[in-house]
């Protein structure tokens, strides 16, 4: 099998330039792709890209992470419905260096010969002169051509800025620079990037007279429909700031059965033999759902590291049933951190009707009072039906109390230091 053929089976390949194959085949290659610092953080969304370098570097191959300090100040227009704020070139510097952070977690950068690059195309995107950008670049791009590409055309009734317009050709500029500079011939992406990829290739060919090549990822969409990287309408971020690495865990562990397979091909290193036991044991076993937390233990650990997946998966356990939460180590719960109240020392500590108003679990005393006579308020996994008592020695597990309202919404109650 070959390597394209190799990326193919695990999704990563939507469309490719003829011969890329031999192309990969031929030696190492140095292949980049973009990302635009316009949000603080990079989200699950983003994984398929920078999975997607990572098996080049990992087959030899040299990847650069090419992060969008210039035209993330213009705006990328493909699938957007609308034009995209403009940001603050601060803003933009703060999203880069935090980006920069994450990016470290799935590429090796150094000197070596295939270590990944890591290039803001600020450095020479802003110091442009206009004119002579028109005059060498522009002159090689027909308007005709570019209102034919599905980034353009999906715009064209909303309406889209000159400014968007030409995003294309500062897109283009960059597979040109790196080319000239670094010998870069592939650029990676997803699939709404084929047009200004596949124009990037074509100023090469007119320009320098070379040869190089696209390769898009299909755009990733749950089998029930639903957009991928999202829970609940709200995105999964890298950034434990944003998306504790607790909810990170739980995305993944909540995989569908339809999709946990794919995901494992994709989003992990493991090899095809380790799949299809994983995919086995779900035809088998569906209920033990080993696949998908082989899964939200394979991407939590790339992301967030070694100690905060042994915390999650702890919490889980806990949070699930699956051992009593007295016998929890110290810690266990740190992950839910956000979602924690403080309450003072035991003999201080508040009702059960205090503590689940605190814990946001109820707007009001009354409120509170009534879920749990009506069964509905947990403490440590046990139902609770006397809403005056207080929350005693007993109550406390290392220093902690869980709440539950219903099945989801969880709370947890710390005591002040």
């Amino acid at each position: 099998m070959s390597f394209l053929d190799d990326l193919r089976w695990r999704g990563f390949v939507h469309d490719a330039t003829p011969q890329l194959s031999e192309h990969l085949a031929a030696g190492p290659r140095t292949a980049y792709c973009g990302f635009d610092p316009t949000a603080p953080s990079l989200q699950v969304g983003n994984l398929m890209p920078i999975m997607l370098l990572a098996q080049l570097q990992r087959a030899g191959h040299r990847p650069i992470a090419l992060m969008g300090g210039g035209t993330g100040l213009i705006g990328d227009p493909s699938g957007k419905r609308s034009e995209r704020p403009l940001l603050s070139k601060e803003q933009i510097r703060e999203h880069l260096q935090r980006q920069r952070d994450q990016m470290a977690r799935f590429l090796e950068f150094g000197p070596r010969k295939n270590d990944a690059l890591l290039l803001d195309n600020a450095k020479w995107l802003v110091e442009l002169s206009l004119v002579d950008f028109l005059r060498d670049v522009g002159k090689h791009f027909s308007v005709n051509v570019m209102l034919q590409k599905e980034s353009v055309q999906t715009r064209l009734e909303a309406g889209l800025s000159y400014t968007e317009f030409s995003y294309m050709l500062l897109q283009s500029y960059d597979f040109l620079h790196l080319y000239r500079e670094v010998g870069c011939t592939l650029q990676v992406g997803g699939s709404d990037q084929w047009g200004n990829i596949t124009a990037g290739v074509d100023l090469i060919r007119r320009v320098e007279g070379g040869e190089a090549h696209a390769l898009v990822a299909p755009l990733i969409t749950t089998a029930s429909g639903a957009k991928f990287g999202k829970s609940e309408g709200e995105s999964i971020w890298l950034d434990p700031a944003l998306t504790s690495p607790y909810r990170f865990y739980q995305f993944w562990l909540n995989t569908d059965d339809r999709d946990v397979v794919p995901y494992l091909k994709t989003f992990t290193f493991r090899t095809r033999k380790e799949i299809e036991e994983l995919e086995g044991q779900l035809k088998a076993n569906p209920g033990a759902r080993a696949a998908q937390t082989a899964l939200a233990r394979g991407v939590t650990e790339m992301v967030h590291g070694v100690d905060a997946l042994a915390s999650v998966a702890n919490a889980s356990a806990v949070l699930f049933g699956e051992f009593d939460p007295r016998k929890a180590p110290a810690g266990v719960f740190e992950v839910l951190a956000g979602e924690v109240t403080t309450a003072a020392a035991p003999s201080d500590a508040p009702t059960l009707v205090e503590a689940v108003v605190a814990a946001g679990l109820a707007k009001s005393n009354g409120e509170a009072r009534r879920a749990i006579e009506q069964g509905g308020i947990y403490l440590n996994q046990q139902r609770e039906s006397e809403a005056g008592r207080k929350l005693g020695a007993s109550d406390w597990i290392s220093g902690y109390a869980l709440l539950r309202k219903g099945k989801k919404d969880y709370a947890l109650l710390t005591l002040r230091k």
